[in-house]
């Protein structure tokens, strides 16, 4: 069965969008996977389309309302075992392990927020994961939503023309990736190191594991704590 995303917002006019072109869009035309936009608001059952009221306690902003979001998550997903997740930046850190377990099973539906959050009850009830992409806020959970989408669907089987492309990549091993070079052999006075025109693959796997165990030390050594993988002095 292809990879299914359904997409919970409030804009469905947002998606596919850029996952419609490149790579993803050409495997979403094979059927690869496949995405549906499902507007919220037509879970409304007032003459308004009402989504959102006032937060309890006070406060500024607004808050989705709690039984319009569960009808529309029940509708979807009821009888689903796809994971329900909830783009939020009080959620857990996607990393590449997490894309890889969703982009391994069936598919995702994923509620995209808006206002000032979800009502918490809503979140409990339907079993919501909340997933974050960085310490930052947007205005809304869609293009979370897309950026999450994109790193799954590059990694589906078939997707990329070069299974390897997605082995040998930051994050895969608990490293950041290795320096890339590629011909003039001379750009602006700075050449290839030698060791990649070397014809010696031995030399180059070891001159890349170093680069990569070097960046990783110098700007994310919080990876190497996660890793057997030692800094690489200079």
């Amino acid at each position: 069965m292809p990879f299914r995303a359904t997409v919970l917002t409030l804009y469905p006019e947002m998606f596919p969008g850029h996952l419609g072109v490149s790579l993803a869009g050409k495997a979403l035309e094979r059927g690869q996977w496949s995405i549906e936009a499902v507007q919220i608001r037509d879970f409304a059952e007032d003459k308004h389309r009402t989504v959102d009221d006032t937060p309890a306690g006070g406060g500024a902003g607004m808050v989705l309302k709690p039984d319009v979001l569960a009808r529309a998550i029940d509708d979807v997903s009821e009888k689903d075992e796809r994971p329900r997740l909830l783009m939020s930046p009080r959620g857990l850190p996607l990393t590449q392990e997490r894309v890889r377990e969703l982009a391994a099973g069936p598919g995702v539906v994923i509620v995209c927020g808006r206002f000032e959050g979800v009502d918490q009850r809503v979140i409990d009830a339907r079993n919501l994961e909340e997933v974050s992409i960085g310490d930052y806020i947007l205005s809304g959970g869609e293009p979370a939503a897309l950026v999450l989408l994109d790193a799954v669907v590059r990694i589906l089987p078939g997707v990329m023309g070069n299974d390897l492309s997605g082995v040998h990549e930051s994050f895969e091993g608990g490293l950041l990736e290795h320096p890339h070079y590629t011909r003039p052999q001379v750009f602006e006075g700075h050449e290839i190191p030698a060791v990649l025109t070397s014809g010696n693959h031995g030399a180059v796997a070891k001159w890349r594991e170093a680069e990569a165990r070097r960046l990783t030390a110098e700007r994310r050594p919080d990876l190497l704590k996660d890793s057997s993988a030692q800094p690489v002095k200079k």
